[in-house]
């Protein structure tokens, strides 16, 4: 797999999200900054519930910013079988008898991202997968505890 048009595929998604919060953070600023969000008495708080909204919603898209600019500047590592998984890594996985992709990210865990058809689930070294494949190598089984059960995931390979 072409990890460098995955991570722009990434690039692509994540931009498409940066753009509709910052409009809805724009929106949600003058909502908030309206003449008709003016307070009407000690009780009300529209505005600056309004403001609050406005202020975490400008965080996230900060943050996305933020990411989209690590992802511009990484350092995408080719693997081989034999080298053991770091950041970078596109890993197959046989889980119960189902494929499922990860790709070992810095930050931006949870996300998945279709490329090609097939869903690559973005995990990081601090999830509990990230975790478990750290070091591993195509052949070997990640074991990921969940709380209530214990996961294994057949290394297919690594790319």
């Amino acid at each position: 797999m072409d990890k460098k048009a995955l991570v722009e595929k990434i690039i692509e998604k994540l931009e498409a999200e940066r753009q509709t919060l910052a409009q809805a953070a724009r929106n949600t600023y003058e909502a908030a900054t309206h003449e008709e969000s003016e307070a009407e008495d000690q009780y009300d708080t529209r505005g600056l519930e309004a403001s609050y909204l406005a202020g975490a919603q400008a965080k996230r898209v900060a943050e996305l910013e933020q990411f989209i600019l690590m992802l511009r500047f990484l350092d995408v590592t080719n693997f081989s079988e034999e080298t053991p998984i770091s950041s970078t890594a596109l890993v197959e996985l046989d889980h119960d008898g189902k494929i499922v992709w990860a790709f070992l990210l810095p930050s931006g865990g949870g996300m998945t991202v279709d490329f090609n058809g097939i869903p690559i689930q973005i995990v990081t070294p601090k999830s509990p997968l990230g975790e478990a494949l750290i070091t591993r190598k195509a052949g070997d089984v990640a074991l990921v505890d969940t709380g209530r059960e214990t996961r294994e995931y057949e290394i297919v390979s690594v790319h």
